[in-house]
């Protein structure tokens, strides 16, 4: 705080007449009087010791000693110790992450694997460096579908993430873009700028997508399921949340969306993109390159008003797929799908309804009444899965999930 100097008597006298009032009352008189507080209702100050035992206690009162079987778009992952000791070096974890390529190349570069990684994983051509999370990639990539096909209606799958849904309906609204739902896809969709579908859906069952010729795919993925499903290659564009590649849940966030398309669809490409190139040495060097944001160019030419990236968090990603490795990040795949589908037989031996058929890691279940199947799981320590209505329930499996673990759940239903 050496640079921070308060405002004095005079400086707040010369301030308030260079706009020619004479005090902040003046100021602030236009506020309707009953939209003001006299005086704020604030508890006396304590002192450094006592804040930090008030905080201690309220932290008690967070109960995280539980084993999960729910995701629904966050996801209980294996993160190994590395990928915090990394990311918390000062070099990195800034208030604001440089980007100026003198001063920024070890940035830059983590970037630029990360785009490279996450293009390995869907098998497109291009990323950007993240957005802010799935539900914002999949709204752009519908503004994207109309920017390229001239065209403002777009097809959404009828099961893709509820959230992200209602983020698409908002950026829909704001752009004149009239969406349609559907289960099965139609013959005929000329009309339509894009189609949107979500593999593995929201209920984690696998879908079949074929290539679409008359019309731009858009395809939603689990980018921890690629370990050993099919990467969606029929697709012209691939979103999905990078929650499931080495980020903790932490009580709903933080969360990272990616972006990944053909090459033919680059410059249409939202968001930061950082490239490969050489210095006047002929070294190796990284900056960030096709620049369409509205920072670097006139406002109607951009490709979205996103000025940002979850670098920190792509960081974290890059890390975590490196330890991994192609061998590692498959086996954690793997053994996500196992579980869960051990799971999926266990709860059928005991006479509960399995309502998905052909699933990655996440299925549904048919009870009598989910409330009192949750609770009664919770009262152990499971949080036994996501309720989707009064008879259904959305469970889900990861690596995090022992033999043990599955049992004690098949145990008490």
């Amino acid at each position: 705080m050496r640079n921070f100097t308060a405002l004095n008597e005079q400086d707040r006298t010369e301030m308030l007449k260079s706009i020619s009032k004479c005090s902040v009352d003046e100021l602030f008189k236009q506020i309707p009087q009953k939209a003001g507080m006299s005086e704020l209702n604030l508890p006396e100050a304590l002192s450094e010791m006592q804040t930090q035992r008030k905080i201690q206690t309220l932290a008690k009162k967070n109960n995280s000693d539980y084993i999960y079987f729910v995701g629904a778009g966050t996801y209980n992952k294996f993160v190994p110790a590395a990928v915090n000791q990394i990311a918390e070096r000062y070099e990195f974890l800034t208030a604001y992450t440089p980007y100026q390529p003198e001063i920024a190349q070890g940035t830059l570069q983590v970037m630029y694997e990360f785009q490279t990684m996450i293009c390995r994983l869907t098998g497109m051509d291009v990323s950007n460096a993240s957005v802010y999370d799935g539900a914002t990639a999949a709204a752009e990539a519908v503004i994207m579908a109309k920017r390229i096909s001239k065209k403002n209606k777009v097809l959404i799958f009828d099961k893709i993430n509820p959230e992200y849904m209602k983020v698409i309906q908002t950026y829909a609204w704001a752009n004149d873009i009239e969406l349609e739902m559907f289960d099965e896809i139609p013959q005929n969709t000329a009309d339509y700028a894009g189609i949107i579908i979500q593999n593995p859906d929201f209920y984690g069952e696998i879908r079949e997508i074929n290539k679409i010729e008359d019309s731009l795919l858009i395809v939603i993925t689990n980018p921890s399921s690629l370990g050993i499903l099919k990467p969606p290659t029929e697709a012209d564009i691939v979103v999905g949340d990078i929650q499931s590649l080495g980020i903790p849940m932490s009580f709903g966030g933080p969360h990272a969306g990616f972006m990944a398309c053909k090459e033919k669809y680059m410059r249409q490409l939202p968001g930061r993109l950082a490239g490969r190139t050489v210095d006047a040495n002929g070294e190796q060097a990284f900056t960030l390159t096709v620049q369409t944001r509205e920072q670097h160019i006139k406002r109607e030419k951009a490709t979205s008003n996103i000025c940002s990236n979850q670098a920190l968090i792509a960081l974290c990603s890059t890390v975590y797929l490196s330890l991994l490795g192609e061998n590692g990040f498959k086996q954690a795949s793997y053994l996500s799908a196992k579980n869960a589908h051990d799971l999926a037989e266990k709860l059928k031996n005991k006479g509960i309804k399995v309502l998905s058929k052909n699933f990655y890691n996440e299925f549904l279940i048919e009870v009598e009444y989910a409330d009192n199947f949750l609770n009664k799981l919770k009262d152990h320590n499971i949080i036994g899965g996501l309720k989707i209505d009064e008879k259904t329930i959305l469970v889900c499996a990861t690596e995090m999930n022992t033999i043990e673990d599955i049992d004690t759940y098949a145990s008490l239903v």
